[in-house]
């Protein structure tokens, strides 16, 4: 890892700079919670001084520039006896601007399922190669629990990542795009002041983490625990309502629609973002569902997290942002959930 220094004033020369021939997203405040919390998005910027580097977490996450809510696959148009397709991976080069380190690692884990896979998404693929992404750390909020999930630090998937130290910005370049860009903008070496600053400042974020989850034996628990009364405690709270799965960095599920005109000269076949959550999710052919209660569901979900993602892949899915946790309505949490069966399995 190569690392470099960047003022302020050379980094607000950066963002303009790259806004001229790219698409720059950034954090934007847009509107107050329940609690009066500031509520921030990634939205597109038309300048710099739209950016709020201290922002403290978006509600839905990044994952959206990637898979999309709603993408179309293809189209066709259809002729008496012959039919035309056509299919787009073109995007338009864009720049992420403040995605914190769990955000980085969810997509890291994404790169595992849509690019390393055997059958990779060129859709996916399409939007990560054209994107650059420049990372910033931060002071956790009290619900976070990454640091528990190693997701508070990251070493890859970014093109630059960076450390407020003060006036300047401590550095991580993580690829030749982020290099070239540094130097460009007047990147500058790491002096023994700026070593020292980093350091302090890795420290602080380090005292600030407040949650704790114990994930050491979450694997083995979901075998161990698979019929335990704190799935059915904690699922006749669940509303079915998918809300956990929009705002997941990591979650994938999708179902896949065709939608033909009325004409019958048109079609296209689209693709959309769905929740294990959901009632209708395991239903198949001749009305039968596998998946019937809500604590079905909800089990399955979190045993995909923990246990399914992490055979396969050996890492959970989860990153610890606790979004999920924050948008669901039923107040259901990794958690509460997780120390739940820690606790059931204890006595």
């Amino acid at each position: 890892m190569l690392y470099k220094t960047i003022t302020k004033e050379n980094f607000r020369r950066m963002i303009e700079g790259l806004m001229e021939d790219n698409d720059v997203f950034g954090p934007k405040w847009r509107d107050r919670d329940k609690n009066g919390d500031k509520v921030y998005r990634f939205l597109k910027l038309n300048d710099f001084d739209e950016l709020q580097m201290d922002y403290t977490r978006t509600y839905s996450s990044p994952k959206n520039f990637f898979i999309p809510f709603k993408e179309t696959l293809s189209t066709y148009d259809l002729a008496e006896t012959e039919w035309d397709q056509q299919i787009r991976y073109t995007v338009h080069p864009r720049v992420i601007v403040g995605m914190r380190a769990c955000d980085i690692n969810a997509l890291r884990k994404l790169d595992e399922v849509m690019v390393k896979s055997a059958f990779p998404n060129p859709y996916y693929f399409a939007r990560r190669r054209n994107t650059v992404i420049i990372g910033l750390d931060h002071e956790p909020l009290e619900d976070c629990f990454c640091r528990s999930v190693n997701a508070d630090v990251v070493f890859k998937g970014f093109d630059l990542f960076l450390t407020d130290i003060g006036a300047k910005y401590f550095v991580a370049i993580g690829s030749d795009t982020g290099y070239r860009i540094v130097d460009r903008f007047g990147g500058e070496e790491v002096s023994e002041a700026d070593q020292d600053a980093f350091k302090s400042m890795k420290k602080r974020i380090e005292s600030k983490f407040k949650t704790q989850v114990d994930v050491t034996i979450v694997p083995e628990l979901m075998d161990l625990e698979f019929e335990s009364e704190v799935w059915e405690r904690w699922g006749d709270k669940c509303m079915s309502c998918g809300s956990c799965a929009m705002v997941c960095p990591t979650c994938y599920c999708y179902g896949v629609e065709e939608d033909v005109d009325l004409s019958f000269t048109h079609a296209a076949k689209q693709r959309f973002l769905y929740s294990c959550n959901l009632i209708d999710f395991a239903m198949v052919a001749g009305d039968h569902n596998f998946r019937p209660e809500p604590h079905i569901r909800l089990k399955y979900r979190y045993y995909h997290q923990f246990r399914g993602f992490v055979e396969a892949f050996n890492q959970s899915l989860c990153v610890g942002c606790n979004r999920c946790g924050v948008a669901c309505l039923a107040g259901i949490s990794p958690k509460a959930v997780i120390d739940d069966l820690n606790e059931t399995e204890q006595r």
